[in-house]
């Protein structure tokens, strides 16, 4: 049995391309092409198909914003999104919404084919790069995680509390301690992050 596919792209082109990849594929079925997400979102849940090949920068909706309307009624179709966009806020808005695949337009078609076939078998089916992105994303947050967990609750409130812009008598007046506590909680603080004043501690915090 072959396995049903809908394309989701307003590019015209490159939807017909992807159309007769299908086509031409002995078990692969287009079931469904669709230019706008308004058509998508109207024909799709009837359609029902394996797996949806969705653009992200459609004219009138994003594809994540499609996929996390339609996903709880097409519980059994996957979704991979074709896109240009490679910025880590639409890969993980995207992955969030229920999209299992991301890759990158430039694929080649063998790449897309083996793809859906993947995704199909339960897999997940990632451009390289995009990989890449989620790894190191991860990555990041854990180095954050690490230097997080070297501060003690009382440091990692006034570090927060600083880097809204609270003054030092603020957070003594909040924590019911003195200005000269909160001295000592910052000068450990620099000492604990190898840092010399609060906005190299800011930054080492937000950007690792």
């Amino acid at each position: 049995m072959k396995i049903s596919v809908a394309i989701v792209e307003d590019d015209k082109n490159y939807n017909k391309t992807l159309k007769r990849m299908l086509d031409y594929s002995d078990n692969l079925s287009c079931v469904g092409n669709f230019y706008s997400g308004k058509s998508a979102l109207e024909n799709l849940p009837s359609l029902q198909p394996d797996v949806v090949l969705m653009d992200l920068q459609l004219q009138d909706f994003f594809g994540y914003e499609i996929i996390a309307t339609l996903k709880p009624n097409l519980l059994n179709t996957s979704f991979i999104v074709i896109t240009n966009y490679e910025d880590e806020e639409m890969v993980f808005n995207t992955l969030k919404a229920g999209a299992v695949g991301y890759l990158v337009k430039g694929e080649s078609l063998e790449k897309i084919t083996n793809s859906i076939q993947e995704t199909y078998q339960g897999g997940s089916a990632m451009s390289n790069s995009i990989a890449r992105k989620i790894v190191h994303f991860f990555q990041v947050q854990n180095q954050k995680n690490n230097l997080w967990e070297i501060l003690t609750h009382a440091e990692q409130h006034i570090i927060e509390a600083i880097s809204k812009g609270r003054l030092y008598k603020e957070i003594a007046d909040e924590k019911c301690i003195s200005i000269e506590t909160v001295k000592k909680h910052i000068n450990n603080i620099y000492r604990k992050l190898g840092v010399n004043n609060k906005v190299e501690a800011i930054n080492l915090i937000n950007n690792n």
